[in-house]
């Protein structure tokens, strides 16, 4: 009896031990799995964190790299402003020379007025710069460029009697003897040409950062519209001053608000009328007649006694390249305007038959005016090509190493 007694009781000890360790172990899992799973979300925390200090450092890394372009560029500018400050800054001053002409008691006064003009021009743009309060760093140097058609010029004011060629020819000389800046262009018989120079000009130094200002004078006329409307696109109006003549037309400057300055004193307040285009007469190379019996013929501006001093082309050499210099194809067929400076010859009797040949040639090569996008003033008279002997389906075109490259110079021509 004692003995069940001892079992029951033993047994009963070893059941609640056993339930203990049963829940003990219960236990110690779930505690395992939770602490399993905030390891988990603690190794997944670490890698963020890791991540952030990374791209935190890349950011850093790339704000150092940054703030030291900064500062490079920083330091590039300060070196920029130290050599502007240590170079001469420009004043610029452009003129059209055909339609702002100097005044008739200048240009009678010959070398002297022409000094007196560029002494005035330069005082009333230094008094005018002195009045806006314009202070800028560095030193000053005035330029003047005057673009004019120098032939046609003459002819104006020998027809209006304001001053003689030689009293122009003067003039202009010192008005450039003034300074080593001054200076005066001639551009040939065409207005275009004058319009596209200063078109340029004013383009091309208008975005000097050592360019101040650029005084504009003859800037009224409407072909300069469309560079003053690109300049203000670009936002580099503000350099430009216009020079103008009380009466004149000021709609340029009205319209885009820029600043003008009276220049009455030394430029003539009336608009001259230039003389009418003259362009040579067709050279009619058919039905010549020799003179002599050596077949040598004057050309159309053969100097009297001409035929007994010119050389003869020898008919068995037909290539030009075969002379130096060879025939001045402008001279024989169109009027060559350089005179004893042009480098081709002017010597040379020419029989009718080399006078077709030297034709034909000339319009293998473009024409200039055409080639730069510009009116030839003289049209069907013109000795060099207007249209290239290929046509619109030239092979060079298509490489694009044609020498005509005018716009209209592969157009077929229309019959006549």
């Amino acid at each position: 009896m004692a003995t069940s007694s001892v079992t029951e009781v033993n047994q009963q000890l070893w059941d609640e031990t056993l339930g203990r360790l049963l829940s003990l172990s219960s236990a110690t899992l779930k505690r395992n799995t939770e602490l399993e799973n905030r390891v988990t979300e603690l190794e997944v925390e670490l890698a963020v964190w890791k991540q952030a200090h990374a791209t935190a450092l890349e950011g850093a890394d790339r704000e150092a790299k940054a703030l030291k372009g900064r500062l490079a560029a920083l330091n590039g500018q300060v070196t920029s402003m130290e050599s502007l400050m240590n170079q001469s800054l420009l004043i610029l001053c452009v003129v059209d020379g055909d339609t702002c002409i100097f005044t008739e008691s200048l240009l009678k006064q010959g070398h002297e007025g022409g000094r007196l003009a560029a002494q005035q021009l330069t005082k009333v743009v230094a008094e005018y710069l002195a009045s806006e309060n314009i202070h800028t760093l560095g030193h000053l140097s005035f330029w003047i460029t005057i673009y004019y058609n120098r032939l046609g010029l003459t002819s104006v004011l020998e027809r209006h009697k304001l001053c003689t060629p030689e009293q122009f020819e003067a003039f202009v000389m010192g008005f450039s003897q003034t300074s080593p800046r001054f200076s005066l262009v001639d551009v040939g018989y065409s207005k275009d040409a004058t319009f596209s120079k200063i078109a340029e000009y004013l383009q091309t130094y208008v975005r000097f950062p050592q360019t101040q200002r650029i005084f504009l004078a003859g800037g009224s006329d409407n072909g300069y519209v469309s560079t003053v409307v690109a300049l203000q696109n670009e936002g580099l109006l503000g350099k430009l001053t216009l020079l103008e003549k009380s009466g004149g037309d000021q709609s340029l400057s009205r319209r885009f608000r820029i600043p003008s300055l009276c220049v009455d004193n030394f430029f003539m307040t009336r608009r001259l009328t230039p003389p009418p285009l003259v362009t040579p007469p067709p050279l009619n190379v058919i039905g010549l007649s020799p003179l002599n019996s050596s077949g040598g013929l004057p050309t159309p501006h053969s100097p009297p006694g001409f035929l007994a001093n010119g050389k003869l082309i020898d008919p068995t050499l037909v290539s030009k390249q075969c002379y130096s210099p060879p025939p001045c194809n402008e001279f024989y067929l169109m009027s060559c305007t350089k005179g004893s400076t042009c480098k081709y010859s002017h010597e040379y009797v020419l029989t009718p038959e080399q006078l077709a040949t030297l034709a034909a040639n000339a319009k293998k090569a473009p024409c200039n005016f055409l080639k730069n996008g510009l009116q030839c003033p003289y049209g069907e008279r013109c000795c060099w090509g207007h249209i290239c002997p290929n046509g619109p389906k030239c092979f060079h075109l298509s490489k694009g190493k044609c020498w005509f490259k005018g716009e209209s110079m592969h157009n077929t021509p229309s019959p006549l």
